[in-house]
């Protein structure tokens, strides 16, 4: 039986050994930033070449003399990085002012799957009204088939009416759609 000390040690030489593989192939990966501060976080890194994608919404504010509709964050205090972790690189992103680190164990980073991020975006491009929900962890995971959701994967909510979740698991984050009317498989 291994101690405490011992399963630590193990459990960080395999979450090192997993990172240099990956290291420089570039993948998806989050970074958390300071509240209110993810538009800024985005054109600074876009103007440094790194490939950002922040998700947004339009959203209706309300002052006492006009309205307005603003863009806000999809996922506040969060933006999708797709990039290799060398080091030269992700010390150029955490010093950007407003970036807190990446989101991961040890901040490290873990990498976001392409089918999590296209979700998103296909989410977004469909126009469909969006809702935040709470992060699920158990839920059968389906597939749409065909309209305009063709192929976007996520959980299945079983409740009064059919709603898909689209989570992503590295920021424990996620959205729902409604999908009443259209056909899912299982994966």
């Amino acid at each position: 039986m291994l101690s405490c000390t011992q399963s630590e040690n193990r459990v960080t030489s395999v979450a090192s050994a997993a990172s240099t593989l990956s290291v420089e192939q570039p993948h998806w990966y989050a970074v958390q930033t300071r509240p209110r501060h993810e538009k800024k976080v985005a054109t600074e890194l876009q103007e440094k070449g790194v490939t950002i994608y922040l998700p947004l919404v339009a959203q209706v504010r309300r002052w006492s003399d006009r309205r307005k509709v603003i863009e806000m964050p999809l996922f506040p205090c969060y933006a999708f990085l797709h990039t290799s972790l060398l080091p030269e690189v992700r010390s150029k992103i955490v010093q950007v002012w407003g970036v807190l680190g990446f989101v991961g164990p040890y901040a490290q980073g873990l990498p976001i799957s392409d089918s999590e991020i296209e979700g998103i975006r296909a989410l977004l491009s469909s126009k469909m009204a969006l809702a935040p929900c709470p992060f699920l962890q158990t839920g059968q995971r389906v597939r749409v088939r065909g309209g305009a959701l063709d192929g976007v994967e996520g959980t299945l909510v079983a409740n009064e009416s059919r709603r898909l979740v689209i989570s992503i698991s590295g920021i424990c984050r996620s959205l729902s759609v409604n999908i009443a009317g259209y056909d899912v498989e299982t994966i």
